[in-house]
């Protein structure tokens, strides 16, 4: 894909909400891999917090051996690492659900990719000296409010087990595509969480504590979690690893196409392993073509851009199926897992059009 100064100054945000923030990608509209800022999709719980970057401190606290309070200088003195990788709201397709679910009714473009510089996490807590009986490591962000189920304000904050936060790719991320992380991505420093769903990717982060329990604060046991039952809480369980997943970027839904010789265009994603291929159907799933992938030896967290060629010479309707299968044998369903609150829609992508 190539850049385009004319497609920076027409492609906007889609926006769901203003207070707090929430809108999403032009997914189908982006000509580059790499997702600039102003592009990249927001999901926010409460309004932007008020930070004051030159007093910057962040203290890590719990279980280690020696408490540190790490300021953003020292930040960038710490062995750092770099990852390109998909962050995907845990909601994006919510819209599609049947039957409907409440929540942001995001389409196709809570998701977006780039690349993040920052310290591994397991780098700092080992700085700190991590207790032989640690569990979880929870991280706390600036960002606080009210919640409409609940009487009292929360602190967006969520944790990790110690295996995730002790991956090498799991940062504390300061860059975004070799620029300091723009103020409502998380400025000054955000976590970054490759493979696990964006909730896990806390912005605006304050703190860090390593604990011997189980976090249980309400972004992590009452959102955040599958509920397959309509009516009670049985057999929830977490929100965490990205499922397998394409979308359609080109055409679009309802589109009008020439007869002829037309392309085929999107991006496939997963949480495990790899994509190994993403298909194609024009016959409702009775058969299925190979897609062209585009791979990039960078991209160990990235989507996968593919495209798939077509000669239309029937004027008329078309259906246009895709489906992507990882390399741990994940294929993307039929129909979604449905779930009370919406989360890690995944069915195969599909998008009608017109031959003329």
């Amino acid at each position: 894909m190539t850049d385009s100064n004319h497609f920076s100054t027409k492609a906007h945000l889609t926006t769901h909400s203003l207070s707090p923030d929430n809108q999403e990608t032009p997914i189908s509209f982006l000509q580059t891999d790499t997702v600039t800022d102003r592009l990249f999709y927001r999901r926010n719980h409460h309004p932007y917090p008020q930070i004051f970057a030159n007093h910057f401190i962040i203290p890590i606290t719990g279980l280690v051996q020696s408490p540190l309070q790490l300021s953003m200088q020292e930040m960038l003195q710490l062995p750092s690492r770099t990852v390109e990788c998909v962050l995907e709201c845990a909601g994006n397709k919510r819209q599609f659900f049947s039957p409907k679910v409440f929540g942001e009714q995001w389409g196709k473009g809570a998701i977006s990719q780039g690349v993040w510089k920052g310290v591994p996490l397991g780098t700092v807590l080992e700085l700190a000296g991590i207790d032989k009986h640690a569990n979880e490591v929870v991280f706390e962000g600036y960002d606080f409010g009210k919640r409409t189920d609940l009487d009292q304000d929360y602190t967006f904050a969520r944790s990790l087990p110690m295996e995730k936060a002790l991956h090498p790719d799991t940062l504390i991320a300061y860059e975004y595509n070799h620029q300091p992380i723009p103020f409502k991505h998380g400025y000054p420093l955000r976590l970054i969480v490759p493979q696990w769903y964006g909730m896990a990717s806390l912005k605006w982060l304050k703190g860090i504590t390593v604990i011997d329990g189980t976090f249980n604060g309400p972004y992590q046991t009452i959102d955040y979690v599958y509920y397959p039952n309509k009516e009670n809480d049985e057999g929830s369980f977490p929100v965490t690893t990205l499922n397998v997943n394409s979308t359609i970027q080109k055409p679009v839904d309802r589109d009008t196409l020439d007869t002829g010789e037309q392309q085929v265009t999107g991006i496939a994603w997963t949480g495990a392993g790899k994509i190994s291929k993403v298909e194609i159907s024009l016959d409702n799933g009775t058969t299925w073509e190979d897609a062209s992938l585009k791979y990039s030896d960078m991209k160990a967290y990235g989507w996968v851009s593919w495209t798939y060629t077509k000669d239309f010479r029937e004027k008329g309707e078309y259906t246009i199926l895709s489906r992507a299968t990882d390399t741990y044998g994940r294929v993307q369903p039929l129909e979604p897992f449905w779930n009370r609150k919406g989360y890690g829609y995944n069915a195969i992508d599909c998008v009608v059009i017109k031959v003329e």
